[in-house]
């Protein structure tokens, strides 16, 4: 067990940026969702109040948003961005508004994303941007390009502006020098989705990887996929880059395989993911001069794993090639460590209007409830530093 074997259990340094009060909060905040009956009634109770339009957003805005979000605009986040950035951690400014259907939707997205990569170009704390395929196109049309069925005259058309949209971020992403980090969503839309980042990739990332996708490792098929990315790269002489992830649409996927009666794409069970994703960092580490990684986990022991594979790879901690990310809220412990021992860490920050960040709070909370051990982790790590406040007092 070498020396780094523990660093994640230093609280002092994981919340540090954190005032008593909003140590207070977490913790209750954590306790709540450790509940799981109270997380279903809560959620139900949350969506029919925004429904009804109660006037409700005031409670959320000051208990579970802030606690989750950087702020409800770009710019209602610059003091989280600058508190953490003094610490080591920089920031991915995510616009966490999901599953819309409209044209004029899809343009102010791209016009948001396209804000937050020129808002970045002036912020050292802000090296990444990112954005959800369905924020510039419908998912109905993704998946029947996956499933390679022949779109009408004006889904064609649909499926251009989608194609536009996604090459002016990158574009733009490339000009600035921010990467952009491209999110993966269910495994029916993800065919095309993986084509087009493929092919913007093959465009922007000729000097080094600008453009990255994500590669949700609950998916017994993705490393094959990597693999062959790989090669293809080498072939056509670019780089790539990946994000990996575990996976956040466990129970939906599972449900869809067995209803449609087809066989699920998901790891049978959490150690046959868990062995994927590490497996993914090995390949990745093993081939960083062509492949550069964004490690989004809240996983200890890959965490440990990633810098045992960087120290016997004889990268630097600050290879500039490697970073690894948590979600704002969640898993100080792992991120302030780690950028504590000069590591290239980034928090993702959701943001936008209370009630459009609603569907992505409630997947959060139900998330946490349904991974074992994670709120449990928090909650120890929280009543710690309680406590070690306490007899500092």
């Amino acid at each position: 067990m070498h020396k780094k074997e523990r660093i994640f259990d230093n609280t002092e340094i994981a919340f540090s940026l954190k005032n008593d009060s909003e140590l207070e909060r977490a913790y209750f905040l954590f306790k709540m969702i450790s509940i799981e009956p109270l997380v279903r009634i809560g959620t139900a109770a949350t969506n029919f109040a925004i429904k009804a339009n109660l006037p409700i957003e005031g409670l959320i805005r000051s208990t579970v948003f802030d606690h989750f979000c950087g702020g409800v605009s770009e710019n209602d986040c610059l003091p989280v961005i600058e508190k953490m950035f003094n610490k080591g951690v920089s920031s991915v400014l995510d616009y966490s508004v999901e599953g819309k259907e409209d044209e004029m939707e899809f343009e102010g997205a791209v016009k948001t994303i396209l804000k937050i990569i020129d808002f970045a170009k002036d912020i050292e704390a802000m090296p990444i941007a990112v954005f959800k395929p369905t924020g510039f196109g419908r998912l109905g049309l993704y998946k029947k390009i996956g499933r390679k069925e022949n779109l009408t005259k004006l889904e064609q058309d649909e499926w251009n502006n989608v194609i536009r949209r996604f090459d002016i971020i990158c574009e733009r992403a490339k000009k600035n020098d921010v990467a952009v980090l491209i999110d993966a969503e269910e495994s029916w839309m993800q065919n095309a989705a993986d084509e087009l980042v493929t092919m913007m990739m093959e465009k922007y990332n000729t000097e080094k990887p600008i453009v990255f996708n994500t590669l949700q490792m609950y998916r017994h098929d993705r490393l094959e996929f990597l693999k062959n990315e790989h090669n293809r790269a080498i072939a056509k002489g670019y780089f790539i880059g990946y994000k990996l992830v575990r996976g956040a649409y466990l129970e939906k996927e599972n449900e869809r395989a067995k209803v449609k009666g087809y066989k699920s794409p998901i790891c049978k069970n959490k150690l046959a993911t868990d062995n994927n994703f590490n497996e993914g960092l090995r390949y990745v580490i093993k081939n960083i001069d062509r492949i550069s990684l964004f490690a989004g986990t809240h996983n200890e022991e890959s965490s440990y794993l990633l810098m045992d594979l960087m120290k016997n790879n004889g990268l630097k901690n600050n290879d500039s090639r490697v970073w690894l990310g948590q979600l704002y809220g969640m898993s100080d412990h792992i991120s302030f460590n780690l950028a504590n021992d000069g590591y290239n860490v980034a928090k993702y920050i959701p943001f936008g209007p209370v009630k459009d960040v609603m569907p992505y709070l409630i997947r959060r909370a139900e998330e946490n409830t349904s991974v074992a051990g994670q709120t449990g982790r928090e909650l120890s790590l929280l009543k710690k530093e309680k406590k070690r406040r306490k007899l500092l007092n």
